[in-house]
């Protein structure tokens, strides 16, 4: 028996593999089902489905099923104007993620994001970060998830920009394919019946020996970005050589403020401190610090310019 109507099923460009569950049974109920020109073919193909008909022609058809990418291609938007059914599948947020950037990215898209490339989006992944990193800081759940949103953005961003220039090369599902290899192999004791990690320091050891085989690094500081800032830089530089058994007393030891900036930092993350955190936390107290002598000045009558190291002192908050 065939369905009392046309239904039109919308097919995610994302997830073209993925139909709604009441697809099925209207497909094999209709009189014919006919694939749009904007669903993959590999999709069309792989249901065995004849190319849509003009949209005027397809309309006649009462109990037909069209596949479409959108209710906006013709054929969809005939059908639907005529009264059909749209069904459509619950694609995950992530995925729907993915289709908007490609969307954005394609013609007809938005000219800027468009633009983009790998080396003017750096910027924009560094801000982003340390907005991602304010968020932490403040403790403000709201704030985030949308800069961790913000973050994700980069990874699309690029994803999309790199499978662009070389459709061979890798997008979003490779680097998460990537992603599962690389926390599945690193973690032996959990995902296989190698011998099982009780500590934190245990791991933290046992990664790095996995990673320095599975890179096969010849150097111990091979991996470190250089292009951190420079006390994170010195603080990661001096954890890894304290792993490797580098003495403390080979460190810079010149008298300039540089060496001891290096030695400062170097010495808190083998400490188990992380120096960029506790230099932005110290830096953080102080501006608050300022700006509350400030207040105080103002509230007193007197403009925070003019004040001289006494004035500065006089306001200072205890």
């Amino acid at each position: 028996m065939t369905s009392s109507r046309a239904t039109v099923v919308l097919i995610s460009q994302a997830l073209p593999q993925v139909l709604p569950a009441r697809a099925w049974p209207a497909m094999r109920s209709a009189s014919a089902v006919y694939a749009a020109a904007d669903v993959p073919e590999a999709t069309r193909a792989a249901l065995d489905v004849k190319v849509a008909p003009e949209p005027a022609e397809l309309a006649r058809h009462p109990h037909v099923v069209l596949l479409a990418g959108s209710v906006a291609e013709p054929g969809a938007a005939a059908l639907v104007e005529r009264g059909a059914e749209v069904l459509e599948a619950a694609v995950p947020p992530l995925v729907r993620a993915v289709d908007v950037m490609d969307r954005l990215r394609s013609p007809g898209g938005c000219p800027w994001d468009a633009a983009q490339t790998h080396d003017s989006l750096r910027q924009y992944l560094i801000e982003e970060t340390y907005e991602l990193l304010d968020a932490i800081e403040s403790g403000d759940p709201v704030a985030l998830r949308e800069e961790l949103g913000d973050v994700l953005l980069q990874v699309l961003f690029h994803a999309r920009i790199a499978r662009e220039y070389d459709h061979d090369a890798f997008g979003i599902d490779e680097i998460a394919e990537e992603l599962v290899a690389k926390l599945v192999g690193r973690h032996p004791h959990v995902f296989t019946d190698e011998e099982q990690v009780h500590t934190v320091e245990h791991q933290q050891a046992r990664w790095e020996e996995l990673k320095q085989a599975e890179k096969r690094r010849q150097s111990i500081i091979d991996g470190v970005a250089f292009g951190q800032p420079a006390v994170a830089l010195a603080g990661k530089l001096g954890q890894r050589t304290g792993r490797g058994g580098v003495p403390f007393d080979l460190l810079p030891s010149g008298t300039d403020e540089g060496a001891k900036l290096f030695r400062v930092a170097a010495a808190a993350r083998r400490a188990g401190v992380d120096p960029e955190g506790a230099l932005r936390a110290v830096a953080k107290e102080f501006a608050d610090r300022v700006r509350a002598a400030e207040r105080a000045a103002r509230e007193a009558g007197w403009d925070p310019v003019t004040l001289d190291a006494d004035g500065w002192r006089r306001f200072w908050p205890a």
